[in-house]
């Protein structure tokens, strides 16, 4: 029973396994079948894409050919153009070049021409010259002839009127000039003495009104040049903004320098006038601050004002000690080293005072030191004898004055204080210190280029100085060098003789200070010379 069970169940077992055989059987040859269906549809498909991307190449072989056919006949069309122009081209230029070519040939041909007629007319010309000079070969014998026949004529004549005077032709020569120099000699004393005794007559007159002039001259100059200052302006516009809204900041500037501000119609120009040199140059640089920075308003105006004094009052200090560390000079007090530095700011007669004061100081000292005397008083009265100028548009009294009050103040020595009273001459100097000083100031203030001249009225002045001498009669060459202070006169030798130079350069120089108007003096020079040259052949 159990035997019959266990066979049961093996035979299912061995059924089910070949029923499972069978299935995997059947799923292996349906997927092979697939397989290979599958793959037959994919070459199928493969073909077809082929074929169809087979006629789209040939297609586009077809299309490319065709253009490429095209862009063969456009290339070759092209070239053919090319062509066509480079031969248009060249055959235009070639024409031109071939044109270019003849003229130049016609004008070879032409200038060939002129040079043969140049040369022909210069064969003429010398010709003509040979034929010249033959007859001046021949004139120049006539000449001969009659200038030997002239003198042999006037040798006759002369020895014919030593017999009839009885006199040798020197003897005649030497007896005439004498007597001519009596005459020429009694006429020019009496004429001299007419003329000193009419000078004397009229000394008084006209060193009157030459002083006058002088002053009046000397006064307009130094006002012109000692109390303006010009303020240059970026535009016009600007000086809208300097005067303000009802000339409220021409006022406020005009009330913190105390300087007058004058604007007219000069272009782009602020003219600033005032007596106090200081002043002005505050006014000068705090004018050109406000402009540079562009805020122009009564506040701003008057802060800039009181911090450009500040400035000025440290800058003063600095140029009062510069000075004295350049003579070499110390212990002097600090109220005077201001009143120096102030002097930067001033000038007299177009000179600058600061610097004139330190090369006094300096020419003193070094003559002092030629004659063994006190160097350190020269030097320091030198530096000190225009300290007045540093005040006195602030005091009355001459600058002799006021320096010399300022040094007493300051406890100089009696020494220093006679130099300064003394370089003008107004007191007896005391020591030779003090006559140094006053050479020193005379040297420093008339060397040439001390004091300025414009060039306009330096050429000026030169071209009236040799106009004044050139209308001599006999002068025929004048200069006037060192820079005007002298003036040589060439003359004409045939003309003036020696005796006349001495009378000649006397006249002129009397025209001279007639007509002229100049500093110092003027040398007049008159040169006369003879040369007589001759050739050996």
């Amino acid at each position: 029973m159990v035997t019959k069970t266990i066979s049961s169940l093996f035979l299912a077992g061995t059924v089910e396994i070949t029923v499972i055989a069978v299935l995997a059987v059947a799923v292996v040859a349906v997927g092979v079948l697939c397989f290979f269906l599958g793959r037959r549809m994919y070459k199928n498909a493969t073909d077809k894409k082929l074929g169809e991307v087979n006629q789209r190449i040939s297609k586009m072989l077809e299309d490319a050919e065709g253009e490429c056919k095209a862009l063969k006949k456009e290339a070759i069309l092209e070239a053919k153009e090319q062509d066509l122009k480079l031969r248009n081209e060249f055959e235009r230029d070639t024409k031109e070049k071939k044109n270019e070519l003849q003229k130049l040939e016609q004008r070879l041909i032409q200038k060939e021409d002129n040079l043969d007629k140049k040369e022909d007319a210069l064969q003429k010309k010398n010709d003509a010259l040979e034929q010249q000079q033959k007859n001046l070969v021949r004139q120049e014998g006539e000449v001969k002839k009659m200038q030997e026949k002239i003198n042999h004529q006037h040798d006759l004549m002369i020895q014919e009127l030593e017999k009839v005077a009885q006199l040798t032709k020197d003897e005649a020569k030497r007896l005439l000039t004498e007597n001519i120099m009596d005459e020429t000699r009694h006429d020019v004393a009496l004429q001299v003495r007419n003329i000193e005794q009419q000078a004397k007559d009229e000394a008084d007159t006209n060193a009157k009104k030459i002083i006058s002039l002088a002053i009046q001259k000397c006064a307009s100059d130094h006002a012109s040049e000692i109390t303006v200052s010009v303020v240059p302006l970026p535009n016009d516009d600007m000086k809208a903004r300097i005067i303000g809204r009802e000339g409220r900041n021409i006022r406020a500037l005009e009330n913190a320098t105390g300087i007058e501000l004058i604007i007219d119609d000069t272009p782009e120009v602020v003219i600033l006038s005032g007596f106090d040199p200081v002043r002005r140059e505050v006014a000068r640089i705090s004018l050109e601050k406000l402009i540079g920075d562009g805020r122009i308003h009564p506040a701003r105006i008057e802060e800039t004002v009181e911090k450009v004094k500040k400035e000025m009052d440290q800058q003063i200090k600095e140029n009062g000690e510069s000075a004295m560390f350049e003579v070499g000079i110390f212990g002097l007090h600090p109220e005077i080293i201001k009143l120096l530095g102030r002097l930067k700011y001033r000038t007299s007669y177009g000179q600058n005072v600061y610097k004139h004061s330190i090369e006094v100081a300096q020419l003193a000292g070094m003559m002092a030191a030629e004659l063994g005397l006190d160097v350190n008083l020269a030097k320091r009265a030198g530096l000190l004898h225009d300290i007045g100028k540093a005040v006195d548009h602030e005091q009355e009294g001459t600058h002799i004055q006021i320096g010399a009050d300022i040094a007493k103040k300051y406890k100089e020595s009696n020494n220093v204080i006679n130099a300064i009273q003394a370089h003008h001459g107004d007191v007896e100097p005391k020591t030779i210190e003090a006559v140094l000083v006053q050479a020193a100031d005379a040297i420093s203030g008339a060397r040439p280029g001390a004091r300025r001249e414009t060039s306009t009225n330096y050429v000026k002045r030169l071209e009236q100085l040799e106009g004044i001498a050139s209308g001599f009669k006999g002068v025929d060459k004048c200069y006037a060098i060192q820079a005007g202070r002298e003036v040589r006169v060439i003359v004409k030798p045939e003309q003036i003789d020696d005796a006349q130079t001495l009378f000649l350069a006397k006249d002129i120089a009397k025209k001279i200070e007639q007509e002229l108007e100049y500093p110092g003096q003027i040398k007049v020079n008159v040169i006369r010379e003879f040369r007589s040259v001759e050739f050996a052949k």
